[in-house]
């Protein structure tokens, strides 16, 4: 996360374009592993099909216990990511989300008098990743301290992006094995882990008493 480090990625896109429904609606759809027939029958799908074991992935993932000081909810809707993310930051909020990447390859962070990375508000966040499902669902999970940046990059083919990029301050309560301390070669507690989000997925911040503006796309 220096500026002029330069990386080899290729900022995402999840391929599932599903919308949200209308919480009314989400709620009268049972989102329960104990009634995965149920689910299937809904959505026509054969129990031994790929996106049936999508589906059941999915909601596997969302009832099953988050890490230490971790609290994670599920959001089948809107209204209800909106309510988890308040229950977490309080009333005033901000939504950000990396600018879409057209092209990957390598990647430069920019820096100079006028552009540079930005510290989104405060040391907590929540983070909401859209998951694959029939509907929008989006994985939705606080951990303090959690700090969040809008990070301005640059292609080597002249490609911009404004990446959200996710820094965990306290992994001590990670799973040693963890892809990410194989990857750095690093123990759980040592050090902050940062990643960028993909194009869909949301991080929450709490508004800071001067609002945060974040410049567009093409004045980088």
């Amino acid at each position: 996360m220096h500026p002029g480090t330069t990386m080899n990625m290729n900022i995402t896109r999840n391929s599932n374009t599903a919308n949200f429904l209308l919480r009314k609606t989400a709620e009268l759809i049972t989102f329960l592993s104990n009634e995965l027939p149920e689910i299937f029958n809904q959505f026509s799908m054969k129990s031994e099909s790929v996106e049936a074991n999508i589906v059941k992935q999915t909601i596997e993932e969302c009832e099953a216990p988050g890490i230490g000081g971790e609290e994670k909810y599920c959001a089948t809707s809107l209204e209800s990511m909106i309510d988890f993310t308040t229950s977490k930051l309080g009333r005033n909020i901000q939504a950000f989300s990396t600018e879409v990447l057209e092209k990957g390859g390598i990647m430069s962070i920019i820096s100079s008098t006028l552009i540079s990375m930005k510290k989104l508000a405060g040391d907590k966040a929540v983070v909401c990743h859209k998951q694959n499902y029939p509907y929008a669902v989006f994985y939705c999970h606080a951990t303090k301290p959690t700090r969040a940046y809008v990070v301005p990059l640059r292609g080597s083919d002249g490609v911009k992006a404004k990446a959200v990029t996710i820094c965990h301050v306290d992994t001590s309560e990670w799973d040693p094995q963890h892809l990410a301390f194989k990857v750095l070669k690093v123990k759980p507690g040592t050090i902050p882990i940062c990643h960028f989000l993909p194009s869909d997925d949301v991080v929450w911040v709490p508004t800071p008493k001067s609002t945060l503006v974040v410049e567009p796309i093409s004045s980088i």
